[in-house]
């Protein structure tokens, strides 16, 4: 096992990725795990690089708890402003943004119960066949384990947060405007899901800013790989999520 430059692990055969720039718009960002992970934590992983993703890019003012607790003391009365029309319309936009997200987190809890997650796609502007930026988590080298063999989230995180910001992806990407997020998952085409929406002949964007954020993880040989699950990949399909998140400032 080796250590990266971006501080994450890597290790031969499977997983070997360590984080190159292809160019100024490309970047992979490699992390290792050093054990077992559960399904359960990949989703957190997918829910914190998607508020991660709309803080850094400007689409939402805050961090997401932060506007969450800023949210709950204008309901709870803590601030009472009068407000022009803008700014109360600006009010609704944002809470409607926190609702869209918060449902969204909710329902890929449900969706990483049903199926394995090989990747996720976070597709910001644009559309979802022609995005401005790309931003993809690729889970396919992870190793899953339950909850007494695996790692805690936690430090998986903090692992995953300081490969990020060694790697820096950010810094290179010129300010944008208010975009809207659209999520796309990939998983079993009989998972059943209820409210995501299975799209058969969608194709991930060739031409766009990508950050691909690879994460896998060290195990005993016997151990499940999510990659092992999708060797018939004609069994895999892309789902989208049906809410779209719009970006706001106030």
């Amino acid at each position: 096992m080796e250590k990266s430059d971006s501080g994450a692990l890597s290790r031969r055969p499977r997983g070997n990725c360590p984080s190159r720039r292809g160019s100024r718009e490309d970047l992979d960002v490699c992390v290792m795990f050093p054990g077992l992970v559960t399904r359960e934590s990949c989703c957190r992983f997918t829910c914190e690089l998607l508020k991660h993703v709309l803080h850094q890019r400007h689409q939402l003012p805050l961090p997401y708890e932060q506007l969450l607790h800023f949210c709950r003391g204008q309901q709870d009365g803590e601030e009472v402003v009068r407000r022009s029309i803008k700014e109360a319309a600006d009010s609704r936009q944002s809470q409607r943004t926190l609702s869209d997200l918060s449902e969204l987190m909710s329902q890929l809890e449900v969706f990483f119960t049903l199926t394995p997650v090989p990747r996720v796609l976070l597709l910001l502007g644009g559309s979802p066949v022609s995005p401005k930026e790309m931003y993809v988590i690729d889970m396919e080298g992870i190793q899953v384990g339950n909850g007494e063999q695996s790692l805690s989230p936690r430090p998986c995180l903090r692992q995953l947060f300081r490969a990020l910001f060694l790697a820096d992806p950010f810094s290179d990407l010129r300010s944008s405007g208010l975009m809207s997020l659209v999520l796309m998952i990939q998983g079993h085409r009989d998972c059943a899901t209820e409210w995501f929406r299975p799209k058969l002949n969608y194709k991930v964007p060739t031409r766009s800013h990508a950050l691909t954020i690879k994460l896998s993880s060290t195990g005993p040989e016997t151990a499940t790989y999510l990659e092992d699950n999708t060797d018939h990949s004609h069994d895999y399909i892309w789902f989208q999520a049906p809410v779209t998140l719009k970006g706001f400032q106030n």
